[in-house]
């Protein structure tokens, strides 16, 4: 089943149950608050509207803690939850092409970010060992750019402050709290960047290995690093073959790679078979795609996790 038809079937219940009066979600035309209502499609924008919006928005995350963030697909829930809405955020790029049908379908304005819009885009690579798929892509502009653009910190800090921008637009009566949440956050980001910098500054090596698919493209750009992977970021598949296996250990072997990396919510097996046939040690790369329900519930973002990416990264390149 395509998207398009997806979507027009969800249109479909949604007038049958507002019609017959089953709703999935009470739809109010009246907030019981002043707070503005901001969806996010995913965990990356989600945490950085969290960070400029804190104490005077509720943001929403529509993909669920642990879900597979390529596969998602809008139910009629979440189609409630965006026409409600007053501000929508999503990353763009061939994941979410869904995105477009839904807003075309749209019978109130609302403000939209596409996270993909607020930085400069880098097409999407096959570097050498990497298995590739072939895409049909009803947009083939769009099909072409990696879309994980949050990756880098530099970029995080260009979306942060289009949020801040946005938020400010669609609720000016708090224009001085976003652009304190948002200057505050860019600090942090800044710190971020400038912390990964050091960590690059001084490393003994510039190749990174990842037994993984591999959604950071924007980073390696940012810090000027090298990469081998087994897919790439937005793979469906992730069984490698055995010539990309030999291909990433005789990589590891070569150049004394001490790290393999991971990402968050795989299956690990393939850093696990390069690990035990080298020697090196299994490192979780986080790319802020998704986390697990117990971090959601703890609170962790963004700047957790790279962080957590900064000593990891020493690891690796020492």
């Amino acid at each position: 089943m395509t998207k398009r038809l997806l979507i027009m079937i969800i249109c479909i219940v949604l007038c049958v149950n507002l019609l017959t009066g089953c709703h999935y979600e009470k739809v109010d035309s009246e907030k019981k608050t002043d707070k503005i209502d901001i969806v996010a499609t995913d965990f990356a924008p989600y945490d950085f509207s969290q960070h400029v919006a804190a104490g005077v928005a509720d943001v929403t995350m529509l993909l669920a803690p642990g879900e597979e963030a390529h596969s998602y697909e809008p139910t009629p829930r979440d189609m409630i939850k965006i026409q409600n809405s007053d501000v929508f955020v999503y990353t763009g790029g061939e994941s979410e092409e869904w995105v477009s049908d839904i807003l075309d379908d749209l019978d109130r304005e609302i403000t939209v970010v596409r996270l993909m819009d607020c930085v400069e885009l880098y097409e999407e690579e096959a570097v050498e060992g990497m298995e590739t798929e072939e895409h049909e892509h009803e947009d083939e502009e769009e099909g072409e750019y990696d879309e994980h653009v949050w990756t880098a910190p530099e970029n995080a800090v260009k979306i942060t402050k289009a949020l801040g921008e946005a938020f400010e637009k669609a609720d000016p009566k708090y224009k001085s709290v976003y652009q304190e949440n948002t200057e505050s956050y860019v600090a942090q980001l800044r710190e971020l960047d400038q912390a990964f910098w050091d960590v690059v500054d001084h490393a003994e090596r510039k190749t990174l290995i990842f037994g993984d698919r591999f959604p950071l493209r924007y980073f390696v750009e940012e810090y000027g690093l090298t990469y081998y992977a087994a897919f790439p970021g937005c793979a469906s598949d992730t069984e490698p073959s055995a010539k990309t296996v030999a291909f990433l250990i005789d990589k590891v072997k070569a150049e004394g790679i001490p790290v393999v990396f991971h990402t968050e919510l795989s299956n690990q097996q393939m850093a696990d078979t390069i690990c035990e046939d080298t020697g090196a040690v299994k490192r979780e790369f986080h790319a802020c795609h998704n986390i697990t329900k117990e971090q959601f519930e703890q609170g962790l973002g963004y700047l957790d996790f790279m962080r957590e990416n900064v000593e990891v990264l020493k690891e690796a390149l020492n």
